[in-house]
């Protein structure tokens, strides 16, 4: 499943030719102890909620799959021509980022795990 329009993947960080990369999920846990105001980012790009994601019970749903690049599915042309720096293009790696606050203050996690598909 690719996201649904240009919109998404502007939302997402992307241009308008990025391709590839592998859905992983949907979902990624709230970090322990987060409170509101909670703030999502995509690739650095914040997230609306209730249109991009929702919040429910400790989750954060994703409208659209989060997508990652298995460096693994390379085949060997790609992985010769990027060892050599001879071309380098990459496929979609979206990294989720989570702003909240804490009893401590602001808080910030980075690239945290996506939870694996249930589908």
């Amino acid at each position: 499943m690719t996201p649904s329009n240009d919109s998404t993947m502007k939302r997402r960080g992307h241009g308008t030719e990025a391709f590839g990369g592998t859905p992983v999920g949907r979902r990624v846990a709230l970090p322990r102890g987060a409170k509101e105001p909670i703030t999502v980012f995509i690739n650095g790009v914040e997230q609306k909620r209730g249109e991009d994601y929702k919040i429910s019970d400790g989750l954060i749903v994703f409208r659209e799959p989060i997508y990652k690049e298995d460096l693994r599915d390379l085949n060997w042309f790609r992985k010769i021509g990027l060892g050599l720096g001879v071309f380098g293009w990459y496929e979609r790696n979206e990294a989720v980022d989570i702003e909240f606050q804490t009893s401590t203050g602001t808080k910030l996690r980075s690239d945290v795990p996506i939870l694996p598909s249930t589908d």
